[in-house]
């Protein structure tokens, strides 16, 4: 059972800050070839101008008072065999009538922050097009929620929070969005709990395998007759690169998260070269300002549960597959294509997942569509639940 919201303001120990000032003092950095630019990894030029940054101009209170701006709380959720979780999130509430209420869902490297653009847009009651409530959750184990104890919180127990936690709040029907992560926990939240609770979901991170005979013989036999385009060719190309040059982050999540922990949780630096690396690499040329790098980096560092807390999020997903996959979804779902982002799936395949009813190919993105490109993800979410078949769902 779900208990009472408590209000919450970040507030980190001044005894925290000086133990980060006093690491950073004493980092070791290592030597780079000459001429290797990102080909090796995060540059040592751009890491020393952040940690000189950091330890001496970066205003951690400043940050601070920022995102407490954001109207954020904490509420202890029951999840199954796991037990109650205090769970943080923000939530916004829009002052038009017949607002849909709307869960966003974070991944790794994000935070609630990723949905901070987002989030004024959509609550906006301004215009003639939908208008949404919107609650962004730290996942459990992220940022200021408190993580799992025992081994085996798999996608479901994600997609049980999220679900508990819009019941809790008297959203009995509602819709959900997510990019990396949150891919998967929405695809499993709209499967398991829609179409009777979630009504309809959206991702701009889409992800599939080619449909097979047994499971999709129709839309097998159209895959086998329809030639490849251009951009399928090029686009599952990119993908076998990224593969090969870009996961080995995943890998070392996927099965030791604990030995990576060790050097994300004791070493700042060590933590901002892992996720400074994906802010540049998996974003479409993002202006990231030094201090958005070390507000995004310093969310992790100071997580309730750590930076390892996030990272397992890998571990016991690919170690229980065969639960973490559901089958194909009828809940209404939408699609938004960025250029740039990590992953490339024909739209042919994406119809292996759910009742696709909503695309939008966009010209330029990466990954942290919520926080690159906020106004073309909200238009996207105005024109899918504009849909008069879609916006019926929450009449």
């Amino acid at each position: 059972m779900a208990q009472e919201e408590k209000s919450f303001k970040v507030s980190i120990p001044d005894s925290d800050l000086e133990i980060l000032r006093r690491k950073l003092e004493l980092v070791r950095l290592p030597d780079e070839l000459d001429e290797s630019g990102w080909e090796y990894g995060s540059p040592l030029a751009d890491i020393r101008r952040l940690v000189s940054r950091w330890k001496e101009g970066f205003d951690w209170r400043a940050v601070e008072a920022k995102i407490n701006e954001l109207p954020q709380f904490t509420r202890d959720i029951d999840v199954d065999r796991f037990g109650s979780l205090n769970i943080h999130y923000v939530h916004v509430k829009s002052e038009a009538k017949d607002a849909i209420p709307l869960l966003f869902v974070h991944g790794w490297p994000g935070h609630i922050l990723e949905a901070s653009k987002l989030i004024p847009l959509l609550t906006s009651s301004s215009g003639d097009h939908p208008h949404f409530h919107v609650v962004a959750l730290s996942l459990p184990g992220f940022g200021f929620s408190e993580g799992a104890k025992r081994k085996g919180f798999k996608i479901e127990q994600y997609a049980e929070t999220g679900h508990k936690l819009m019941l809790s709040l008297g959203y009995d029907e509602y819709a959900i969005q997510g990019g990396d992560w949150g891919y998967p926990i929405c695809r499993y939240m709209a499967y398991v709990y829609g179409p009777k609770y979630v009504k309809a979901w959206h991702t701009n991170m889409p992800n599939a395998s080619p449909p097979t005979f047994k499971k999709f013989p129709l839309l097998y036999l159209k895959y086998m007759i329809t030639p490849s385009s251009k951009q399928d060719v090029e686009g599952l190309q990119k993908n076998r690169r990224i593969d090969a040059e870009e996961r080995a982050y995943n890998a070392m999540h996927a099965t030791k998260p604990q030995t990576i922990g060790y050097s994300m949780t004791d070493s700042p630096v060590g933590l901002l070269a892992c996720l400074y690396e994906k802010l540049v690499s998996w974003t479409d040329k993002y202006p990231w300002e030094d201090d958005e790098v070390l507000t995004w980096v310093s969310i992790y560092w100071f997580s309730r549960a750590g930076p390892t807390g996030a990272a397992r999020i890998y571990y016991h997903f690919y170690h229980n597959l065969a639960t973490s996959v559901p089958p194909w979804s009828s809940t209404p779902f939408g699609i938004s294509y960025f250029p740039e982002d990590i992953f490339y799936a024909p739209k042919l395949w994406m119809r292996t997942i759910g009742n696709v009813v909503y695309e939008h190919e966009h010209s330029s993105g990466g990954h942290f569509a919520a926080y690159e490109r906020p106004q073309e993800l909200a238009d996207d979410l105005r024109t899918m639940f504009g849909k008069p078949d879609i916006a019926k769902l929450f009449k």
